[in-house]
């Protein structure tokens, strides 16, 4: 099977000061993308394609080195659309985020709501995967809101936070290309073994 990756970004310099899309890797984040792209399955990707988000393109370019191939930026692969509340402290935010999940027609304090964002992710990589030659790997590389938006789609299940990934970030689901069903669960990016054959 060939495979379709979503990979969500690990964790990150949180810096209030700093507009959250220009948020980049921590040392943690930057080291578990580091050992990830020393595994098999990255070096059998031929695309990866990016959100233009600073942490997605940090992981991006570090998955990229094991098999030398230059990262694309998709600009409609970032994050749901959060700029009307700005920075929430970590417990706000995941409150808000259970309320964005449970409520996917609503707006929450004026973000972007799921079935927006989800419609967007949907589209986007529809669009790429369109003239994508689907005997080559390819990895999308973003953000876990949408990623986990898309995830529900691809699996027909509704929008719902407990089909989120696990905390931290830098986890990943795979699909398949020809059929786009999901084939595993969000699984550590350092950890992932990759198709068994």
């Amino acid at each position: 099977m060939t495979f379709g990756l979503y990979i969500t970004h690990p964790q990150i310099r949180i810096d209030p000061d700093v507009p959250v899309p220009q948020w980049g890797l921590s040392e943690v984040g930057r080291a578990r993308a580091e050992q990830a792209s020393r595994s098999g399955w990255a070096r059998k990707l031929g695309r990866i394609i990016s959100s233009d988000e600073t942490k997605a393109i940090e992981t991006a370019e570090i998955l990229a080195t094991a098999s030398g191939i230059a990262v694309e930026t998709a600009h409609d692969t970032h994050e749901n659309d959060r700029s009307a509340t700005g920075f929430l402290p970590p417990s706000e935010f995941e409150k808000a985020a259970d309320w964005f999940f449970a409520h996917p027609d609503q707006s929450f304090k004026g973000w972007e709501r799921a079935v927006d964002a989800q419609a967007r992710i949907v589209s986007a990589v529809n669009r790429i995967l369109a003239d994508h030659d689907p005997k080559m790997p390819i990895a999308f590389v973003g953000h876990g809101g949408v990623g986990t938006l898309l995830k529900c789609y691809l699996a027909g299940r509704p929008i719902g936070r407990d089909r989120d990934q696990p905390p931290g970030g830098g986890n990943l689901f795979c699909f398949g290309l020809a059929d786009r069903a999901v084939s595993c669960e969000w699984t550590p990016i350092e950890t992932w073994e990759g198709i068994r054959a």
